[in-house]
C-alpha cells in the first residue's frame, strides 16, 4: 500500500516543552509578520503529556519570554517554591547542609510537567498548530540529495508474526521544509541522525541518569506546600552518583523521586530497588506513612551538559530540547533550557525560511543566557568521577572560587555502557522485600503507570544479536538488564532444572524510559517506537 503524505512548512517530532515552545514561537512570528505558516506536531503518546515525566520545579524565565501573560491564560503553576532543604543521609541520620546556590528555587514553581505540556498544547492549538497525538514517528525521510524532508509514522496493525492483521493501517508521511526533532532524551530517530550526519563528532559522549518518580497523596499533617527537599548520600555508596527529590505540591500531594547516574559500575545495582529503599529512611518514611501512592513512572535524562552538546543542525532540520541535551544538572532543571532552545531554533528557522530553509540556530543560541548558563556549570557533573566527596569538594570550589569560569573543562571519557564491571568483580546487591506501605515491587508500580501496548505487535525492543543476551550479558555481567529496567521488561527464565537460561522480553511493560538502550553493555538493545499511543499514560506527572 502506498503511504499518503501531508505537506507542512515545519514538522516537529515530539510534543514536549521544546517542541511545543518551538511551534508556539513559529506561529507568533508568522502572525506578527502577517503570513501563513503551517506547523504540525507529532506525539507518540496517547495525548499530549501522556509520556511526560519530570520532578518538576520550573524556572519560569523562558515562559515569561514566550507567553508573558501566562498567569492570565491559566498556566498550571499553582505552587510557588517556599523553602529549600538539602540533606546528606547516612543509613540512620539526616544532616542538613547549606543549599548549593544552583539549587536555590526562589521564584520557581513546583509543577506537573505533564499538565504544563497539556496547557502549552492548548496554547499552540489556539494559534493554529496542528497536533497529532497517538502517532509515533518511526522513520526519517530523505530526498534524493540526502536532505531530511520529513518523517513517516509507523504502520499499525502488524501482528507479532510480522503479518498484517485486520486492523492494519499503513503509516503516513509528513513532509516539511524544515523538520525539528524534539524527541526528548535518547530519541530513537535522533540516534539515526547522529550516525548519518556525524553530529557527535568532536564532542564528549553523552552521559545519562535514570529518574524514577512516584506521586503520593500524603497525610495532611505531613504536607508542607511549597517545600523542596533534595538529598545525597545513602543509599548510594560514595562511588555512585545519585540523589533524591521531594516536592510538596498542592492538594496534599508530594512528588518523590530518585536519580542515579547510569555510569554506575555494579551490574546488580537496581535503581528501582534503591529508590524503594530510600523511602524507608527514618527522615523520609514519615512523609509517606498513612499516605497513598497514586502514580509511578521512570525516564532517562541527559547529564553530559555543555561538553556533550552535539551539532544541532543538518540539511533539512535540527535538534531541540533534551534530544540535544540541554539539562542543567546542578540545577536539576531542563525545562526552561529546552523551551529556550525551541524558541531560538524557531526564530532562526523563521528568519531564514524564504532564503534556504536553514535550521542552523547554534550561533544564535550561543549568544543567549542558555549557553552561558550551561558553560558555567560544565565541570560539576564530570567532577563526580572522583567519587561523591571529590565531586562535592570540587563543585564548591568551582562555584565559589571560580564562579563557573575555571580555565579548564573536565571531560566525559566514556559512555555509560562502558562502566559496568564483570559480575565476578563486584559484591552482588541484596535488597529487602517491599513492605507494601512505603516500598513496592515493580509490577504493581507499572500497573499505576497506566502502561498499555497492543500485545499483538512486534516487540519494539530489538536485539541486534539475540545470542549476545546470554553469551555475554548473562555469562559475564549477570544479565544487568533485569536489574536496571524499572518496569520488569527483561527477565531471565530457565527450564525446570534451572538450566538453559533465556532472555524473555515483556515489551508490554515498557514505560519508555530508554535505560536499556543506554546502559546495555554491548549496545545490543535497540529501543524503537511501538504503535502510536502505546506506553505509559501519566495523568499528572
Amino acid at each position: 500500500m502506498e503511504r499518503e503524505s501531508m505537506e507542512y512548512d515545519v514538522v516537529i517530532v515530539g510534543a514536549g516543552p521544546s517542541g511545543l515552545s518551538a511551534a508556539i514561537r513559529l506561529k507568533q512570528l508568522a502572525a506578527a509578520a502577517g503570513r501563513e505558516l503551517s506547523v504540525c506536531v507529532l506525539e507518540k503518546g496517547s495525548e499530549v503529556g501522556a509520556h511526560i515525566l519530570s520532578g518538576a520545579v520550573l524556572e519560569p524565565r523562558t515562559l515569561n519570554e514566550l507567553i508573558p501573560d501566562w498567569k492570565e491564560r491559566g498556566a498550571p503553576l499553582n505552587t510557588p517554591a517556599k523553602e529549600d532543604r538539602f540533606l546528606f543521609l547516612t543509613e540512620t541520620k539526616a544532616i542538613r547542609l547549606p543549599t548549593p546556590p544552583q539549587m536555590n528555587n526562589h521564584g520557581n514553581y513546583i509543577i506537573s510537567l505533564g499538565n504544563f505540556c497539556r496547557w502549552l498544547g492548548t496554547q499552540a492549538e489556539e494559534l493554529g498548530v496542528e497536533i497529532y497525538p497517538g502517532f509515533a514517528a518511526a522513520e526519517v525521510l530523505y530526498d534524493d540529495a540526502g536532505r531530511v524532508k520529513g518523517v513517516a509514522t509507523g504502520d499499525m496493525g502488524i501482528g507479532k508474526d510480522g503479518q498484517h492483521t485486520e486492523a492494519y493501517q499503513v503509516g503516513m508521511e509528513l513532509h516539511g521544509k524544515v523538520t525539528m526533532f524534539a524527541e526528548g532524551c535518547r530519541g530513537s530517530l535522533t540516534k539515526t541522525l547522529f550516525e548519518k550526519f556525524d553530529l557527535r563528532d568532536g564532542v564528549d559522549p553523552q552521559t545519562y541518569g535514570i529518574g524514577i518518580k512516584e506521586l503520593w497523596e500524603v497525610d495532611p499533617a505531613q504536607h508542607r506546600q511549597g517545600l523542596i527537599i533534595h538529598t545525597a548520600g545513602w543509599p548510594m555508596d560514595t562511588a555512585t552518583y545519585g540523589g533524591s527529590f521531594l516536592y510538596h505540591l498542592e492538594d496534599n500531594q508530594v512528588a518523590v523521586g530518585y536519580v542515579i547516574g547510569l555510569d554506575y559500575q555494579n551490574p546488580t545495582l537496581s535503581p528501582f530497588e534503591e529508590f524503594q529503599r530510600f523511602k524507608t529512611h527514618p527522615a523520609i518514611r514519615p512523609f509517606f506513612e498513612g499516605g497513598r501512592r497514586i502514580a509511578y513512572g521512570a525516564r532517562a535524562l541527559n547529564e553530559g551538559g555543555f561538553q556533550s552538546i552535539p551539532k544541532l543542525s543538518f540539511p533539512g532540520g535540527c535538534l531541540i530540547g533534551c534530544t540535544a541535551g540541554f539539562l542543567n544538572v546542578p540545577k536539576i532543571k531542563g525545562t526552561h533550557t529546552a523551551m529556550k532552545s525551541g524558541m531560538v531554533a524557531a526564530e532562526e528557522v523563521f528568519a531564514k525560511f524564504d532564503a534556504d530553509q536553514s535550521a542552523d540556530y547554534r550561533p544564535a543560541l550561543e549568544k543567549t543566557w542558555l549557553w552561558s548558563e550551561l558553560h558555567s556549570v560544565r565541570n560539576i557533573r564530570p567532577s563526580f568521577q572522583w567519587g561523591f566527596w571529590g565531586g562535592f569538594v570540587y563543585s564548591a570550589i568551582d562555584t565559589v572560587l571560580f564562579r563557573g569560569k575555571a580555565p579548564w573543562t573536565l571531560r566525559h571519557r566514556h559512555g555509560d555502557h562502558e562502566a559496568l564491571k564483570p559480575k565476578r568483580d563486584v559484591v552482588p546487591k541484596v535488597y529487602p522485600k517491599p513492605d507494601g506501605k512505603v516500598s513496592f515491587d515493580r509490577l504493581s508500580s507499572v500497573f499505576i503507570s497506566n502502561t498499555n501496548h497492543e500485545e499483538n505487535q512486534p516487540a519494539h525492543l530489538k536485539l541486534k544479536d539475540p545470542s549476545v543476551a546470554i553469551r555475554i550479558n548473562y555469562e559475564l555481567y549477570g544479565a544487568p538488564e533485569q536489574y536496571y529496567c524499572p518496569a520488569g521488561v527483561y527477565e531471565i527464565v530457565k527450564d525446570a532444572e534451572g538450566a538453559n537460561p533465556k532472555l524473555q522480553i515483556n515489551a508490554q511493560n515498557c514505560v519508555h524510559c530508554k535505560t536499556c538502550d543506554i546502559k546495555d553493555p554491548t549496545q545490543n538493545i535497540n529501543w524503537t517506537v511501538p504503535e502510536g499511543g502505546g506506553g505509559p499514560n501519566y495523568p499528572n506527572m
